[in-house]
């Protein structure tokens, strides 16, 4: 059955709706007044205004489009909705500026929503109430030429692609989206870069953007959130329809060995979280993007870098080196609450042992501090969430040590790879390998064994 969510622009938005009755249908009103949009859109427009940006329209209709893509995966249970308790079927409708626009794409968003999150989608648009722009006014100038728009969640990736950026004096507005735990530490990390290369405020921008569990009534709630990076994008390209054309670039620091997210073991047929930043997913962003005249290119630096070599080869090694326990790598680091601890690294989540291997590859220790597994040695149980992803790991390191050959299809197992050029496939493929090696041997001490 498929769930219905229905975008609103406050009273004088009465459009009718064609669901077909008996369809589930909720409404999602995300600007009750005039007294400007709701759900943190406001606040990150107001952020983009006092820097002297003013997105366009479409560039707002992106945001809007983009808040209920997360109202629909955070407030629509699988296993209530979906027919194999997974797949679910989602239409949304809603208002823009220009529904010939936007109509003309509606095919590129549902692809890339299905290839992100698993689920069969359906977006439909429609003119959205004369009521004028919903962008605030700039003001003032804009108090750099900006050129880029680069995502900032205060992780290690973003965290060198930040310092690499700045190191170079890049034209760079930084876009963070905060909500949970982490929190505190991208604002650590900001703290950092504003002492190491000053003025970081000018170039910074926040805001908490998303629909909770009391602002629409849900069809039952929903964790697994892989749609959550079509916001993170979006809030990034909002900020880059405010700059002028040409060469706006929409920056997604993320190494290759995520970003390709190829499943470890035979079992792990899923993604390891989300598809965020997979080549075949960004390119489909740089399309939809260059057809909605948001921004010319959508790029990772770091893609055929693993997360060792990040560390390496950083602008300013030693300054990243001293920042590494404020940045947060971690899927969950409000886990460690659920005994009685503070959050924290947990030390054994897929994410957190790419970077222990990354920390050992560049400077031969682990500066940050791991809940679990505090040293890489001994012995873990491979049957219990400790030793899981260990075990992952040293499956994959030995499959590609007795046939590195596999790693030519393996890299093509997520996704297609065919908006690539066979050069850039073979270094995909490359840093797939010497990812799995850096976390292979930073293991190599840990066995997983089942008492």
């Amino acid at each position: 059955m498929r769930c219905h969510i229905v975008v609103r622009l406050g009273p004088s938005d009465r459009a009718s709706i064609a669901a077909p009755a008996g369809e589930p249908q909720r409404t999602l009103d995300v600007r009750p007044d005039v007294a400007g949009l709701r759900f943190g859109m406001g606040q990150i427009l107001g952020e983009m205004a006092t820097r002297g940006l003013r997105p366009t329209e479409v560039g707002v209709d992106l945001l809007v489009l983009a808040v209920a893509v997360q109202a629909a995966d955070t407030r629509i249970s699988r296993v209530r909705n979906a027919e194999d308790s997974f797949t679910r079927e989602i239409a949304l409708w809603v208002p823009v500026s220009d529904p010939t626009l936007w109509s003309g794409v509606a095919d590129l968003i549902e692809r890339m929503l299905g290839f992100l999150s698993g689920d069969i989608w359906r977006v439909f648009f429609r003119s959205r109430p004369d009521d004028g722009p919903l962008a605030p006014a700039p003001l003032g100038l804009p108090l750099l030429p900006f050129d880029r728009v680069a995502l900032f969640s205060g992780g290690v990736d973003s965290f060198v692609g930040a310092t690499d950026l700045l190191a170079s004096g890049s034209k760079t507005l930084f876009v963070s989206h905060y909500w949970d735990a982490g929190t505190s530490s991208q604002a650590a990390c900001v703290r950092m870069l504003d002492q190491q290369f000053g003025a970081f405020g000018t170039r910074h921008v926040r805001a908490r953007v998303g629909v909770t569990a009391g602002d629409m009534a849900s069809l039952g709630s929903e964790d697994t959130q892989r749609a959550r990076s079509f916001l993170f994008l979006a809030l990034a390209a909002a900020g880059t329809s405010a700059m002028p054309r040409g060469s706006r670039v929409v920056d997604v620091p993320e190494n290759g060995l995520i970003s390709l997210n190829v499943p470890l073991d035979p079992l792990r047929v899923g993604a390891w979280s989300t598809r965020t930043t997979h080549p075949f997913y960004l390119a489909r962003w740089q399309e939809l993007l260059r057809r909605l005249d948001l921004a010319e290119n959508v790029e990772n630096r770091y893609r055929f870098r693993t997360k060792g070599q990040m560390l390496d080869e950083v602008a300013r090694r030693s300054f990243v080196e001293a920042a590494m326990p404020s940045t947060i790598s971690c899927s969950s680091v409000s886990k460690a609450r659920w005994e009685g601890r503070p959050p924290g690294h947990c030390g054994y989540c897929v994410p957190c042992l790419i970077r222990r291997a990354a920390e050992v590859h560049a400077y031969g220790y682990e500066p940050t501090t791991y809940l679990d597994l505090p040293v890489l040695g001994g012995t873990v149980d491979p049957r219990g969430a400790k030793g899981e992803h260990v075990r992952s790991f040293e499956f994959m390191a030995q499959r590609l040590r007795r046939k590195p050959e596999t790693a030519v299809a393996l890299v093509r197992k997520p996704g297609p790879l065919t908006d690539y050029a066979p050069g850039e496939i073979r270094d995909y493929t490359k840093v797939f390998a010497e990812g799995i090696d850096e976390v292979g041997r930073a293991i190599g001490n840990l066995q997983s064994f089942a008492p």
